[in-house]
């Protein structure tokens, strides 16, 4: 799978403009290396929250409250630990005797995960006395160890952020059997981390950590039993974050689909929080809440899993099922979702989840990926077509190819993604991240219904500009879902927008679907077709109007377990000669006849 720059034959027109598009991509970098440097004005509640470590109303001298941890844990994790092993991000060290926050951390993920306390929850889970002891010895490390003097990765904003609201839901945990004088440092710690969350806060540039470090304070205010003032500027604060970063429709401005997990799973304790304390909640949180809801519901397959996109890796299923199991059961999916740039058709079991968005703001996009018109295909519990989604923590050798449009399934143009990034390799990435430097800016998207032929279909047709300004062309993409939920078919065009350019430009294109690892493909004896086994005998047909199909090796990096050897379908050709291609996946009958019936047309699908 290859997809990161242009082909090596390129013609002179082409080469004029790489020329430009490198200009304007040091003209980016200036204007992103002079934001990261120019602080953020912003004083809403820095000052006040810093009170929380200092004396007076919001002294931070006891728990009154303990939210709820949403993530499931597991006892037997709590052994390990009790062993000095600890298990991060696919790494695993053994600390031998010495303080797991004193040993080198072999990766950067691995560092904040244990910084973080997560881990925790397992201990909590373990219920026995000797977890209990462990965890506490393990806090009271931290504290002496890093806990002095903030600085490095245990005092980034995302980390502080994380490791309060850690402490906070296991306090129970952490404080029985505790002696005065440790539950006084545990105070102090927490007052010590809030102010300093407080204090970095406005000179934060990473929204998704800043609106983590809003959850954490008004959580911190709440548990300590803060004044009414620091409460109520800590909900003030929290609502203007997310009235900043969630969406009219519900989704998160990064459009990154885990976002709005890792998001409902820190605010609906928070939202329980403040009920539990008589306390109003601000209107921009509640209304959030109700609006991520649905948004979450658009992007679920019927197996439970979230779609692949722009940063969304593999889903944690009991996690996302105790989410959904506090809304209405009864909700449906939002479909159109125009402000996040989302888009679902249903029909029967089929599903069909499609990006027809523009990239994220730069501030926004560390994460974001060039897929876009990219789409997914299920069929009940089984998917078909996928993205090949992100690497977890710990593989970023993979976070890069997982970015690129050959990793998603779309068309791609001469080898060249759709977006270009901040590249991995460069000196910028250690203070950039990697943001997307230029892609699509304008991506039309219409919702139709096709009368012919009867019954009615759903149809996406949808357009970007992203291969505009390089090579000329304009992708357009049409999806067309019959009702009857057993085919799919799509057009793929590429339309001359700029003449020159595209005269000038090499002439090849790639139609992309990358496979689930469950779906079995293999090309007929024409090469002009695949068939496609899915677990439980069903069995799916791929055509593209009579060209050559090829299967081809491809990677899943969404796994549970890591990253899995998967397949491909592609179509390749030229687009001055071969401007459209016709294509369709179709569902035939089951080869295994003995099969659990299907659900009912329309009927609501599993939590889990």
């Amino acid at each position: 799978m290859n997809g990161g720059a242009s082909g090596p034959h390129t013609t002179s027109g082409a080469a004029a403009a790489l020329t430009t598009r490198a200009i304007g991509d040091r003209w980016r970098l200036a204007w992103l290396l002079a934001r990261h440097g120019g602080k953020r004005v912003r004083d809403v509640l820095a000052a006040p929250l810093h009170r929380l470590s200092r004396s007076g109303g919001g002294t931070a001298e006891r728990l009154v409250v303990a939210p709820q941890d949403l993530r499931t844990a597991d006892p037997t994790l709590a052994n390990d630990i009790y062993a000095g092993y600890f298990s991060f991000a696919g790494k695993v060290v053994a600390a031998g005797g010495r303080s797991p926050f004193e040993v080198p951390p072999p990766s950067a993920a691995w560092a904040e995960a244990l910084m973080g306390f997560g881990w925790l929850r397992h201990l909590r889970a373990a219920d026995s006395a000797l977890a209990r002891a462990n965890a506490r010895a393990l806090v009271d490390d931290w504290i002496e160890t890093c806990g002095r003097r903030p600085r490095g990765p245990a005092w980034t904003t995302g980390v502080v952020a994380r490791r309060l609201l850690s402490w906070l839901s296991q306090s129970p945990v952490i404080l029985d059997g505790a002696d005065r004088d440790f539950y006084r440092r545990f105070m102090r710690s927490i007052g010590r981390q809030a102010g300093h969350l407080a204090q970095a806060l406005p000179r934060e540039g990473d929204g998704e950590r800043r609106l983590a470090a809003a959850i954490a304070l008004a959580s911190v205010a709440l548990c300590t039993g803060a004044s009414p003032a620091v409460q109520r500027r800590a909900a003030r604060l929290l609502g203007e974050e997310l009235d900043q970063q969630i969406l009219p429709d519900g989704g998160h401005v990064a459009r990154n689909p885990r976002t709005l997990v890792d998001l409902l799973t820190d605010l609906l304790p928070l939202r329980q929080l403040y009920a539990n304390q008589g306390v109003e909640p601000p209107r921009a949180m509640l209304n959030a809440i109700d609006r991520m809801m649905p948004m979450l519901r658009l992007f679920r397959h019927g197996d439970g899993s979230l779609a692949l996109f722009n940063g969304m890796s593999a889903t944690p299923i009991d996690l996302l099922a105790t989410l959904l199991a506090y809304g209405d059961a009864r909700a449906q999916a939002i479909e159109n979702a125009l402000h996040s740039g989302y888009q679902r058709l249903q029909a029967r079991t089929c599903v069909v989840v499609m990006d027809a968005g523009t990239p994220p703001p730069q501030a926004m996009s560390a994460r974001a990926h060039a897929g876009c018109l990219s789409f997914e295909l299920s069929d009940g519990p089984n998917r078909i077509v996928v993205n090949c989604g992100a690497p977890p923590p710990g593989s970023e050798q993979w976070r890069h190819l997982a970015r690129t449009t050959a990793a998603h399934s779309t068309l791609i143009v001469n080898d060249t993604s759709s977006c270009r990034f901040v590249e991995p390799d460069g000196g910028l990435v250690g203070i950039l991240g990697s943001p997307i430097l230029a892609g699509p800016r304008e991506v039309t998207m219409l919702r139709e219904v096709v009368r012919e032929p009867d019954p009615p279909a759903l149809a996406l047709v949808t357009s970007h500009n992203g291969y505009r300004s390089l090579f000329g062309v304009i992708h357009h993409r049409r999806l067309t879902l019959a009702r009857s939920g057993d085919r799919l078919a799509g057009e793929d065009r590429l339309a001359v927008a700029v003449a020159g350019r595209a005269g000038a430009a090499p002439d090849a294109f790639m139609l992309r679907f990358h496979l689930h690892p469950s779906v079995n493909a293999s090309r007929t004896a024409d090469g002009r077709a695949a068939l496609l086994v899915l677990p439980g005998g069903h069995v799916w047909t791929f055509e593209a109007g009579g060209l050559p199909v090829s299967v081809e090796e491809s990677v899943f990096f969404a796994a549970p377990d890591g990253a899995r050897r998967t397949e491909q379908l592609t179509v390749s050709g030229g687009f001055r000669s071969t401007p459209s291609v016709t294509w369709s996946f179709s569902k035939v009958a089951p080869a295994i006849k003995a099969q659990a019936p299907e659900p009912e047309p329309d009927a609501e699908l599993p939590l889990a």
